[in-house]
């Protein structure tokens, strides 16, 4: 969760957006800019928006998983070695 002090108005991120972008880069903390007092929107380095897009895409496939693993659509670990081993076979 953002700190305190990374709470900013909308009027302090148009007079200060190169400060803004480097200590994003410095910490990675995001910032809230708010609008009329209340949250409006939060910024955020494009590092820490990839990491976050990873890992919800990582999160899906894991819930993917699950599903297919509830509804008995998967193999055993064991039937899954044998098929990797075959494919490895076959292209030697």
């Amino acid at each position: 969760m953002p700190s305190v002090a990374n709470i900013k108005s909308i009027s302090y991120l148009k007079s200060h957006a190169a400060q803004i972008s480097e200590d994003l880069e410095l910490n990675g903390n995001p910032f809230v800019i708010t609008q009329n007092g209340e949250a409006s929107m939060v910024i955020e380095s494009v590092k820490h928006f990839q990491e976050k897009e990873e890992l919800i895409a990582a999160l899906k496939i894991i819930a993917l998983g699950e599903k297919d693993r509830l509804q008995s659509k998967g193999i055993t670990a064991d039937k899954s070695r044998a098929q990797l081993r075959a494919v490895r076979q076959s292209r030697k």
